[in-house]
């Protein structure tokens, strides 16, 4: 547990949550500052501050569980669709520097928006870049 994690207190039980799922690795609740009715999150209960640094098993176990709840909130707010969003890292407006999925039920009109504007892809820009991003995942292996 890091102790100024807030999302490790509410996993230790030190501070209350409006829980909707536990297991021995993961704790899912509603989201204090909901942007549409049903935001609900899903967090490892140990920390890792983002997808860098979660372990395959542990995040494994998460992606298993991310269908179940996506279904059961989208279908107690009556929503037809869902946001799944990971913010990873500061940069990517992610607040809690704890591993966390936002679940987001969708409806036309919901007065949410994710603002993002496509840009155009070059041939000989992407080429490279592809080729670059493939050795890297070669090397990882």
């Amino acid at each position: 547990m890091k102790e100024d994690c807030i999302f490790c207190k509410i996993a230790a039980g030190e501070i209350p949550c409006f829980k909707v799922y536990e297991d021995d690795l993961v704790l899912s609740f509603l989201d204090i500052g909901p942007v549409v009715a049903g935001h609900t999150l899903v967090i490892p209960k140990r920390h890792y501050r983002n997808l860098l640094d979660v372990p395959a098993e542990v995040l494994s176990s998460i992606s298993r569980r991310l269908p179940m709840l996506a279904r059961a909130v989208i279908s107690v707010v009556q929503a037809p669709a869902c946001h799944l969003l990971l913010n990873n890292g500061v940069e990517a407006m992610q607040s809690v520097q704890h591993l966390h999925y936002h679940i987001l039920p969708r409806r036309q009109g919901d007065g949410f928006g994710v603002p993002w504007s496509a840009g155009r892809l070059e041939a000989t820009i992407a080429r490279q870049m592809a080729a670059e991003i493939a050795a890297a995942v070669a090397k990882a292996h």
